[in-house]
């Protein structure tokens, strides 16, 4: 909330911790830049060549931990390439020494600093395989670093301690995040169960009684116009269509009442949510992009997907049983976005504008700011295709 005349300070919006990264790896980038120029001289030549013509790994290593909050779907990318350089320099390192030459010792905060970064948003947003790989990668590229690149008998080598304090503090926090996720989703599904029961006694109290007894009026009004010989074929109808009315209802309370055990469960994942939507039918070729298992993408986005893909399918048998092939695409489109594509053939006639199916996934696509658009395609094809933001909001 801001106020007029008072200024919103920049590091408590949306971009405050992105800005407050930027700056602290920043300082250190600085810093470290000092102290090194400030170092002796290296032991060799290899060593004074490597020092005039290698680039630092520092600035390098702070960009990347600062872009995979820019392009959050490649967290695993980025980690992988920060683990990577970090391990490729102290290889340098290790062979120069090995040749007899050794760097300067030089302070590496900014480095230790983005692979803690990067091993904390691996262990909240990566599946858990995924994470511990890139936990274990980081966790050696920060401790062997020290003690490799300037040698065990070095005081250097001390900054493997900080450097592993620094690696288990991110590690505790992205599983603190990672927990803190799982009770949010734990909360929501409560929150909906209950509001399932609310909605099944209202149904059941008030417009389960009120057709009850709209049934009841017509079955006496049919009854009197029997005996005065009048035209019945209306009241039956509607008693017909008051009777179906009512056991629909009673079915729609049922399963709003329905015990936990039975209760939709959202997926864990991207994956398991395509998985867990798309049947094994022969006509249905599904095409999953590299990656979508270890994409970070936010439950409410995996549950849209989901139900998108489950009501595409389920129109696609009802409004076209003849349909020879489905083609169901999803992947990952940078730097941010969700692709999910439903073409089947068979579609004689468009489906009835405005219906309920279709209407529901709109809604379910636009609260979390994607786009849907939903109608017939050349050579008597039916296409749903949705655009999806990977973080909402």
């Amino acid at each position: 909330m801001t106020f007029a005349g008072h200024p919103r300070i920049p590091w408590t919006g949306r971009r405050g911790p992105l800005v407050a990264e930027a700056v602290v790896l920043g300082a250190l980038v600085v810093l470290d830049t000092v102290v090194a120029a400030r170092a002796g001289p290296g032991q060799g030549q290899l060593a004074t060549v490597a020092i005039e013509f290698a680039p630092g790994l520092g600035p390098v290593v702070a960009l990347l931990a600062v872009l995979r909050r820019r392009f959050p779907g490649h967290i695993a990318g980025l980690a992988a390439a920060v683990s990577g350089l970090s391990l490729l320099g102290t290889a340098v390192a290790a062979a120069l020494a090995t040749a007899g030459a050794r760097l300067p010792p030089q302070p590496g905060s900014a480095e230790a600093l983005a692979l803690a970064l990067m091993v904390g948003a691996c262990c909240h947003r990566l599946s858990p395989k995924a994470a511990t790989a890139q936990a274990v990668l980081g966790g050696c590229a920060a401790t062997l670093a020290p003690i490799l690149r300037y040698g065990a008998e070095t005081t250097s080598a001390l900054y493997a301690a900080g450097a592993a304090v620094a690696w288990g503090g991110a590690l505790a926090g992205g599983l603190v995040l990672r927990d803190a996720d799982v009770r949010h989703r734990v909360e929501v599904l409560e929150l909906r169960t209950a509001e399932r029961l609310r909605l099944a006694r209202e149904l059941h109290d008030l417009v389960a009684h009120q057709i009850s007894g709209i049934v009841v009026r017509v079955q006496a009004a049919h009854r009197v116009a029997e005996r005065a010989g009048g035209d019945t074929a209306t009241f039956a109808e509607l008693e017909t269509a008051g009777a179906t009315a009512l056991s629909a209802m009673r079915r729609l309370v049922g399963a709003l009442r329905t015990g936990d055990e039975d209760l939709f469960v959202p997926p864990a994942d991207l994956a398991t949510a395509v998985d867990r939507a798309v049947p094994d039918d022969d006509r249905i070729h599904l095409d999953v992009g590299p990656g979508l298992a270890d994409l970070a993408v936010a439950p409410e986005v995996v549950t849209t997907a989901h139900r998108l893909l489950t009501e595409s399918l389920t129109n696609v048998r009802r409004h076209a049983p003849e349909a020879a092939e489905v083609r169901v695409l999803v992947r990952h489109e940078p730097p941010g976005e969700l692709l999910v594509e439903v073409v089947n053939d068979g579609a004689g006639r468009p489906a009835r504008r405005g219906g309920y199916g279709l209407l529901g996934m709109a809604e379910r696509v636009a609260a979390v700011g994607g786009t849907v658009q939903a109608g017939p395609a050349a050579g008597r094809r039916w296409r749903v295709v949705a655009r999806l933001p990977l973080r909402p909001g």
